[in-house]
């Protein structure tokens, strides 16, 4: 019989109405002659308690005992799931990601996946079970629960698709697919019909929020078509698929924006080789996620280096810098920050073979009087910095110069 992942978010089963919703879905796909192995979340906000009672109780906690007690969620959900497909006349059991096992390395707190062993899964595939699975969470060499990080259950649900040979793994969420934009910022954003992985992961990276970064490196990886869908709505969700498949590529498929970003700006550094990595270096160290990167000319041996991170690393980054300028490995005059930039992007594989796409963005946002402040591009997305007072404004206006509201 054919395979298929059902993956559900917390919103999905934030209670257990919301469970016999998702459960129903999965009854459907059951008598379509699925074989469903079905990937739950903690519920709704569950997560957050979690990790507040570990922090409440120990400030520098066990990262094995934080997976211990993070990890329970899932394993609440995916009982519950599998008592309500069992009401339905659903045969199904539910499964910890040790039981199956999910094998991971030991990177508490964010493990990566190793490997799946799906002979117990595909054994009681066989005798009519169904699968449920705590997503989210694995098993080390050691032996210990191990977690994959925030929205791991995505990533859980992809790799279960590719290592079950899935035909398809569905994201049930609260949104009905992958928009053009944020439709909370313009009314005009529209739903798409597909999407293809590079694009997807592009938009992921740069803050749209729909799927997880990881699940989508894996699905391009292991080429599995994902399927946005509404847990609330019976209606069509946005397919995530090979750019082949795709008739035919828009210049500009969507925008993204990251609201809460801060620029630093690094006055005043030995113009040499190596200042880059000494500055660098310490902040990844630090766990600082640096994104655009602009160096200025050099003059009289010194030179000016501007970074973006999100707002909320800059004490970090700052502590670094100064710890760094402290032991001598690199020198400045002062760190200058401004904490109220939004980042904006532009995102399409269509702009491989189309010229003047900058040009177009920037001419958008001149034109509404939106001041740039970083540039970054790549083959298939231009990335600006931008006063985030102007982020609503410089994504409507973008959206309306790509003409995104219409259909290609």
């Amino acid at each position: 019989m054919p395979r298929l992942v059902m993956k559900f978010g917390g919103t999905s089963v934030a209670d257990l109405d919301r469970i016999r919703n998702a459960a129903e879905r999965v009854r459907r796909e059951v008598e379509r002659g699925y074989d469903v192995a079905v990937i739950v979340s903690a519920m709704s906000g569950k997560t957050n308690e979690l990790v507040g009672w570990v922090r409440d109780t120990a400030v520098l906690y066990d990262a094995r005992e934080y997976d211990a007690v993070v990890s329970s969620g899932e394993n609440v959900t995916a009982g519950l799931m599998a008592l309500t497909l069992q009401q339905m006349g659903v045969p199904a059991r539910s499964w910890q990601g040790w039981q199956v096992p999910l094998n991971t390395n030991s990177s508490h707190g964010a493990a990566r996946i190793v490997s799946i062993e799906t002979d117990k899964l595909v054994q009681k595939f066989g005798e009519g079970l169904h699968a449920v699975i705590a997503g989210f969470q694995g098993i080390s060499p050691e032996g210990r629960i191990t977690t994959l990080g925030r929205g791991g259950s995505d990533t859980s649900a992809v790799a279960f698709a590719a290592a079950l040979e899935a035909e398809r793994c569905d994201i049930y969420t609260d949104v009905d697919g992958v928009y053009t934009t944020d439709p909370r910022i313009t009314r005009k954003a529209r739903k798409l019909a597909k999407i293809s992985y590079e694009e997807m992961l592009e938009l992921a990276s740069l803050g749209a929020k729909v799927l997880q970064t990881r699940s989508v490196e894996l699905a391009m990886r292991y080429k599995v078509p994902l399927m946005v869908r509404s847990s609330f709505e019976d209606t069509e969700g946005t397919i995530v698929c090979d750019e082949e498949e795709i008739v035919e590529s828009r210049v500009v498929s969507g925008i993204a924006h990251s609201r809460d970003e801060a620029k630093l700006t690094v006055v005043d550094v030995e113009d040499r080789p190596g200042v880059a990595a000494a500055i660098f270096g310490p902040l990844a160290e630090a766990g600082v996620n640096v994104d655009m990167i602009v160096q200025n000319i050099g003059a009289d041996g010194l030179t000016d280096m501007t970074f973006s991170c999100p707002v909320d690393e800059v004490p970090r980054a700052l502590m670094a810098l100064e710890k760094t300028r402290e032991a001598g490995a690199v020198s400045y005059s002062e760190v200058i920050r401004d904490e109220e930039v939004s980042k904006v992007s532009i995102v399409g594989i269509g702009m491989r073979s189309q010229a003047g796409v900058a040009h177009r963005m920037f001419e958008a946002l001149a034109k509404d009087g939106v001041n740039i402040k970083v540039i970054t591009t790549s083959e298939i997305k231009v990335s600006v910095l931008i006063d985030r007072k102007y982020l609503e404004l410089a994504v409507q206006a973008l959206h309306d110069a790509f003409e995104l509201d219409k259909a290609s």
